[in-house]
């Protein structure tokens, strides 16, 4: 509660005084203690809606006698708009205090203002009520211009930097996109070796047969390397058409299972054909093993004829049977889905070492929890970084910054203190949600004999918390001022409550802020989880915008 004071004091001097003479002046001067007067006035009682009126205190004292002024609205259901300093007149051994207020109302009515409250000493004095009336201001249509209502108009709100990000973002993505269909999904040009392994045996043989011609191994007398790549390639064509193990066996065991094809009737190679092939087969093992030195004419003439024999060889194989080509169909689809299988094991696997390492650059810079609940969500986090809102809540207003609106939600009224207290309480959240914030104001139609007592209220507070299942509550308390300088007592602690969604006791926080002027109380009531710094935040830039109306000294 807060005061204007005029404190007046007459210095006497007492030495020399007779007893006699002291005693009569101590009872003279104990009189005047107890003499004063106070009146109240206004200056209009009749005054039109928003018109200001002054409302006027004279008190007069001796001068040695405190005086205190009430200050805020106590003046309700009128408003006060501003309250002047007092002005002093000595009239003999007396002081006149005249004290103002400048008081107004918005809507038109029969109002009364309440009596004040005024203590001079250790005594109260009140001024008597006095009725206002308030009326509507007439308008002359027929002067002043009507208009039509403007429209609404839309308010641009800023875009800030986040299509920043946006834009970054997605263009991290879609160079990752770009590198990995580049060179891994994309469909690449085939090499030279790949587009020959794809061809056909016989391609193949004749391709290789080909290539040797434009080798220059007889030119440079080369006749081993020259018969290596001829035997090879005659080796190759019938390990893939004839017999698949034709690379890794001797001249003999090749001819003999050529053989005994022939006469199993599973490939009717001609004796010939047979002959030639074991003839040139041996004469290169000759040429490798025993340095052997054909003339080159010789050499040619054996590529002629394994050019011939290949020939023979791809007239006499047998059609494909469809099974066989079923096979070699199946073959090549599990070829392409074993390829495509690869790749997206290799994209996953890029794409999960990406995802790693951008989790832990963000997890060092910012923090592993707030990494977490960024990607996985968390309750205080939202609404720690949504939209705040700053309003004000109830008459006398108070203005708080919430992460949500409140809500007004009417609290019932005892029957005895119906028709003279009034209040209003705006909620959002309940205890069972762990985080809530409350504000409630209670306007008493007279100032309650001594004043409010905020240890009464705290102590209801309290028990409102019991009722709706607090347990173990430990209180703490502390001075609380506002950034705009309104002081009041802060009620701080712990207690325990079932939760709803796990049924075991749940531990949280609770903070009590409770304001008092002359008719008015104001409390604020925060709950909130414990060991959760994103709920630490919220409460912190709660209590920091709080501001009730600025106190005139």
């Amino acid at each position: 509660m807060n005061y204007d004071y005029r404190i007046f004091r007459i210095r006497t001097s007492i030495i020399g005084l007779s007893p006699a003479v002291f005693f009569a002046k101590t009872l003279f001067l104990f009189s005047f203690l107890s003499f004063s007067q106070v009146t109240s006035s206004i200056d209009s009682t009749v005054v039109k809606i928003g018109e200001q009126i002054t409302y006027e205190i004279q008190v007069e004292v001796d001068t040695s006698s405190l005086v205190v002024f009430s200050e805020g609205q106590t003046f309700s259901p009128l408003e006060m708009i501003e309250s002047y300093n007092a002005d002093t007149i000595r009239s003999n051994n007396n002081y006149k205090l005249i004290k103002k207020y400048g008081l107004t109302q918005f809507d038109s009515g029969a109002y009364t203002i309440p009596r004040q409250k005024i203590r001079i000493g250790d005594k109260t004095f009140f001024t008597d009520s006095i009725k206002v009336v308030v009326h509507n201001v007439a308008v002359d249509t027929t002067k002043q211009g009507l208009y039509d209502i403007k429209p609404i108009i839309d308010v641009r709100k800023t875009a800030g930097d986040w299509w920043k990000y946006v834009l970054l973002i997605i263009l991290l993505i879609g160079v990752i996109a770009f590198l990995l269909y580049w060179f891994i999904w994309r469909q690449k040009p085939l090499t030279e070796d790949e587009k020959i392994a794809m061809l056909p045996p016989y391609d193949r043989a004749k391709l290789a047969l080909k290539k040797l011609d434009e080798s220059h191994y007889l030119e440079q007398s080369e006749l081993k390397a020259y018969y290596s790549e001829l035997t090879l390639i005659i080796r190759k064509y019938l390990d893939e058409k004839v017999y698949d193990h034709s690379l890794e066996s001797t001249t003999d065991e090749l001819i003999e299972r050529l053989r005994l094809l022939k006469e199993g009737h599973q490939i009717d190679l001609s004796p010939n054909t047979i002959e030639n092939i074991e003839r040139i087969l041996k004469r290169a093992d000759l040429v490798k093993f025993a340095k052997s030195a054909p003339n080159t004419a010789l050499a040619e003439l054996d590529r002629n004829t394994i050019d011939a024999e290949i020939d023979h060889v791809k007239e006499v194989l047998p059609e494909p049977t469809e099974e066989e080509k079923l096979l070699d169909e199946k073959y090549r689809e599990a070829l392409e889905k074993r390829k495509k299988r690869r790749k997206i094991i290799i994209t996953s696997a890029i794409g999960i070492v990406i995802l790693m390492l951008t989790f832990t650059g963000f997890s060092l810079k910012y923090g592993f929890t707030y990494v977490k609940d960024t990607i996985i969500g968390h309750d205080s986090k939202e609404l720690l970084e949504g939209d705040w809102v700053t309003s004000q809540y109830g008459f006398p207003p108070v203005t708080l910054s919430t992460p949500k609106v409140l809500r007004r939600f009417e609290l019932p009224i005892p029957e005895d203190y119906k028709g003279s207290v009034n209040t209003t309480s705006f909620i959002y959240g309940t205890l069972m949600d762990e985080f809530s914030v409350a504000v409630n104001t209670t306007l008493y139609g007279q100032a309650p004999e001594g004043g409010i007592d905020i240890e009464k209220s705290i102590e209801g507070s309290l028990k409102g918390l019991e009722a709706q299942g607090a347990k173990d509550i430990v209180t703490l308390s502390d001075k609380f001022v506002t950034p705009n300088g309104a002081e009041g007592i802060k009620t701080y602690g712990t207690f325990r409550f079932d939760g709803l969604k796990t049924g075991n006791h749940v531990e949280a926080n609770y903070i009590f802020l409770h304001f008092t002027s002359e008719n008015v109380l104001q409390q604020i009531m925060l709950t909130y989880p414990v060991n959760d710094v994103y709920a630490d935040a919220i409460i912190d830039r709660i209590l920091n915008s709080v501001e009730l109306k600025p106190i005139t000294e």
